[in-house]
């Protein structure tokens, strides 16, 4: 029988629901327990991928693409969903399915179809019992597909939000529905350090909890997110008046590095504390699962050594915007024994004041030219491309950042002056990026771009080659645009080389350049695949350049 952990939050948003999420999945896989992870959004979009990551951080894309379906005739492909799920695939190392990021936009959209083609016919549609009901189905389908021995649901957005209410009266009602000891609910809730007077302050977390309790719900653990451990007179108070033993207070201080939190919570007892709630057979870590991921966390914290990336792009003001990428840079650096300093630059400032541009990346040792749409701050981004092709800085480009490195390659070195996307000026007279063509017929947004994991056939001999070791890799896609494959034909012809394409030769997937150090663009997202014991490795070959580059200037420096 498959035991349900709800994860839910207080006080405020942001508090880092999903790492928590993902390392109590850690601690039940340590201990030999299969566990899979549903995500409940609030929001009325059916998925996440017509968002703008300012709105609401990083576009995850899984390697399946779903055909959702809620009634017959009507389905919706979905690939993109929440963040989370890149945090839950990161510390779990499994892929994750679509249909486990359950949106409000899904379940409404469900039960009103459900209703136009009369399925609910002399009843009125209410949210309790229909909205609920679709909820708690959509939850128990995970259940009956992946058959895990614990499902881990974690409830976006922060208890009393009125869009989150259904989910919760979903999770109440599944509590009183499950046998005695096949659920359990934590609940993630912040710990503020008032430095006025030196204290930790536990009123917001009383206050989250009774709002918690005002709908039916108790939490059997209270994970405190607070700067530091909190000390027992702390836990104390919140066992006392939020109604939990104190053996199930749990501290979740501020990290240097994620990966650590399992162990954190490992050492205050919440494995075996949960596993007793939901009665689990008693089990111990594995011990050598256990000590590999302490020699993993050891090798991110133990490098002296670091090297500064730029990351140009269109989504700086918030560092969730390239979460998946900035972790794949963590683990390829970790893995090479350096920590990495990440430099998110805006790229409209380039394009007010060019003598930024030298200015910022003349002080990095490699630059991620990141992904994005549209025309903002697009002119900046082939700045950067034009700066590391003629400085030679090894340089990764990843999906728009491949393409606007072809736009900079194509006006630098084959002199096409106004070469182009079509995307950002659908007149440019060089239209070297264009639509694939079955993108041309399509109006809809969402969930119509090319998505999901798609076959990439790597040419031998090339740099690309060199980081994989193999001709054919699975990597996963989220692209409209692509490079075009008779301008790239013409530019083969200056020094750029394809390096890769899908398996009809129709779609470029990498391009890179011969004679200017290590200048890469990939045309998919390989850091949704990197894992922190198992970089992705383009990563890993672009961390490589970056610190060889960095020793080579300051040998040179030194002379």
């Amino acid at each position: 029988m498959v035991k349900y952990v709800f994860i839910t939050g207080g006080v405020l948003s942001g508090l880092g629901k999903g790492v928590v999420t993902a390392s109590i999945g850690k601690l039940f896989q340590l201990r030999g327990y299969k566990v899979d992870v549903i995500k409940c959004d609030p929001y009325l979009n059916v998925d996440p991928g017509t968002l703008n990551p300012l709105e609401h951080g990083e576009v995850f894309v899984c390697e399946y693409v779903w055909r959702f379906e809620p009634v017959k005739g009507y389905a919706f492909r979905i690939a993109e969903i929440d963040q989370d799920f890149g945090t839950y695939e990161r510390f779990l190392d499994i892929n994750m399915h679509p249909s486990n990021n359950i949106t409000s936009g899904q379940v409404y959209l469900s039960v009103i179809l459900k209703e136009r083609i009369g399925e609910y016919l002399g009843r009125t549609i209410q949210v309790i019992p229909h909205i609920t009901n679709e909820i708690k189905r959509r939850i128990r389908a995970v259940a009956e597909r992946s058959r895990p021995d614990v499902l881990l649901i974690e409830i976006g957005g922060t208890c009393g939000d009125i869009e989150a209410m259904p989910f919760l009266e979903a999770i109440r009602q599944m509590r009183l529905e499950e046998p005695r000891g096949n659920t359990a609910l934590v609940h993630v809730t912040l710990v503020p350090y008032l430095e006025t007077v030196g204290q930790l302050k536990t009123k917001p977390t009383q206050h989250s909890v009774k709002t918690l309790q005002s709908m039916g719900l108790q939490p059997d653990v209270i994970v405190g997110r607070a700067p530091m451990e909190l000390p027992d007179d702390v836990k104390e108070k919140i066992s006392l008046f939020c109604n939990v033993p104190k053996e199930a207070v749990i501290s979740d201080p501020n990290l240097e590095v994620v990966y650590e939190l399992p162990l954190i919570f490992e050492r205050q007892g919440l494995g075996d504390y949960l596993c007793k709630i939901l009665n689990l057979p008693p089990r111990k870590p594995d011990p050598v699962k256990f000590k590999q991921w302490i020699d993993l966390v050891e090798r991110f914290k133990s490098p002296t050594e670091y090297v500064r990336i730029a990351m140009p792009g269109k989504y700086c003001m918030i560092t969730d915007s390239y979460i998946s990428i900035n972790e794949a840079l963590k683990h390829a650096a970790a893995y090479c024994g350096v920590k990495v300093k990440i430099d998110l630059l805006e790229t409209e400032a380039f394009e007010e004041d060019p003598g930024l541009l030298d200015e910022k990346l003349s002080k990095v040792d490699g630059i991620l030219l990141t992904p994005g749409f549209g025309s903002r701050g697009v002119e900046g981004m082939i700045m950067a491309a034009e700066y590391a092709i003629e400085h030679k800085v090894p340089f990764l480009g990843i999906c728009f950042g491949c393409q606007l490195l072809f736009v900079a390659f194509c006006r630098m070195v084959l002199g096409l002056k106004g070469a182009n996307s079509t995307e950002v000026n659908p007149s440019t007279p060089h239209p070297v990026v264009d639509l694939l063509p079955e993108q041309k017929r399509i109006e809809q947004k969402g969930g119509t771009m090319r998505l999901g994991g798609h076959l990439v056939v790597i040419r031998k001999g090339t740099r690309l080659y060199e980081a994989y070791g193999r001709e054919k890799v699975i990597e996963r896609f989220r692209h409209r645009y692509h490079i075009m494959p008779d301008y790239a034909r013409k530019a083969e012809e200056h020094g750029l080389i394809i390096s890769a394409q899908d398996e009809s030769g129709r779609i470029i997937n990498a391009i890179e350049l011969a004679s200017h150090g290590w200048i890469v663009g990939v045309q998919f997202h390989p850091e949704f695949k990197s894992r922190p014991n198992r970089p992705s490795p383009p990563y890993l070959a672009f961390i490589r350049e970056v610190v060889k580059y960095k020793r080579l200037r300051e040998k040179q420096a030194k002379h």
